[in-house]
């Protein structure tokens, strides 16, 4: 397999999960790893879409470093070539600037999965909570997952996974460990000052004190148990809940009664790092993770956490949280409880978490990426 004429390998990285209502931290992640390696010069990144009639909700990807290919084909047109005819192959497909031309490296970095033709073929893999919980999907949500794994099983020439939890997942689904490698994601964290506080704290509303969550609300983020734990909770420290509404977990519902929860919705990257930074614990009992990345994002701002036994979460808090039976109301509550009534322990978790998340950059990660693209060169 050649190089492209630039003297660089050239990867056509799909990028498709930019797009969906609710893009997620996993489109994120994506565009951080592409982008950092896009930084280093020694891979030409080109992004792949669909054709669509509005831009990505993901506010990153208008200034990422790289080439942004949208295809002539919409989604579900597009979903359905690839993912059940696999055809056309992604280097023969023309995109809004002419044809996409050669490409050393098809990555499938969220979901459907192109054919490579004549390039190699690298499929990112989250998790495989669909297969684990699919009753906490949309059923053309779980078949089309399903499908797209399917193909990876098949067709792969590289899976990349965020942990060893999911690498474990999909060799027990099938899927040969010598295929897999494990490339963590990456943080960045931010810089915060006493004015970034003031402001945010004004603009928010925010109290002295309080515990803080960060994600789509879903039903394997595991909600309602957490406000079931805070009845139980010894503390009344409030809880703010940052992120979209996702699916089958009714936001409005749940927090019908509870005067010491407040949902703050979508918040600009900015103002996230400074609620990190400000809360006293961060609460983050899942029932399953491919990685975590809010986690992750709480122990880079020095924030003690809370997280599940059991998933992927505990492996990349390592000594950085205390850990809790997801499916256990009085473990969380417990959890909590030991953690904010212990400012010696919140110092302590905060203390191992910062250090485990400054060995996580996204410069790591794309020294990964790049050891895989190789890999398969």
């Amino acid at each position: 397999m050649s190089v492209s004429a630039t003297g660089v390998g050239r990867v056509g990285a799909v990028l498709e999960q930019c797009w969906h209502r609710v893009p997620g931290g996993t489109a994120g992640a994506a565009v951080a790893s592409l982008g950092a390696l896009a930084q280093r010069g020694d891979w030409e990144i080109v992004a792949v879409s669909a054709w669509h009639r509005h831009p990505s909700k993901h506010a990153e990807l208008a200034d990422a470093p790289f080439e942004l290919a949208h295809l002539r084909w919409p989604r579900l047109a597009l979903y359905e070539a690839w993912q059940r005819l696999r055809w056309p192959a992604l280097p023969s497909m023309r995109c809004h600037t002419g044809r996409l031309g050669h490409l050393d490296i098809v990555h499938a970095t969220g979901g459907v999965v192109p054919p490579p033709g004549d390039a190699a073929l690298v499929v990112t893999i989250n998790d495989l909570a669909f297969l684990r919980y699919p009753n906490y999907f949309h059923k053309r949500g779980v078949a089309f997952m399903t499908r797209a794994f399917d193909l990876a099983k098949v067709h792969a020439d590289l899976v990349l996974v965020p942990s060893t939890y999911t690498l474990e997942d999909c060799v027990e689904r099938g899927l040969e460990a010598e295929r897999i490698r494990v490339l963590p994601l990456g943080v960045t964290a931010r810089a915060v000052s006493e004015q970034d506080r003031a402001e945010v704290r004004v603009r928010y509303r925010l109290p002295e004190q309080f515990l803080l969550w960060v994600g789509t609300s879903e039903p394997r983020k595991n909600l309602r148990a957490l406000l079931a734990a805070l009845t139980q909770s010894a503390n009344d420290l409030p809880l703010l809940l940052v992120g979209p509404k996702g699916w089958r977990t009714d936001t409005d519902e749940l927090l019908a009664d509870k005067a010491n929860v407040r949902h703050l919705g979508e918040v600009p990257k900015a103002d996230l790092g400074v609620l990190y930074d400000l809360a006293d614990v961060f609460v983050y009992p899942s029932l399953m993770e491919g990685f975590g990345l809010p986690v992750l994002e709480a122990m880079a701002q020095r924030t003690a956490v809370v997280t599940s036994a059991g998933t992927a979460t505990a492996e990349v808090a390592g000594a950085g949280a205390w850990l809790v039976d997801p499916n256990d109301v009085a473990s969380i509550a417990a959890g909590i409880d030991a953690v904010v009534g212990d400012s010696d322990l919140r110092k302590r978790l905060a203390h191992a978490g910062v250090q485990r998340a400054a060995a996580m950059s996204w410069g790591s990660v794309a020294e990964g990426l790049a050891a895989a693209y190789r890999l398969v060169m």
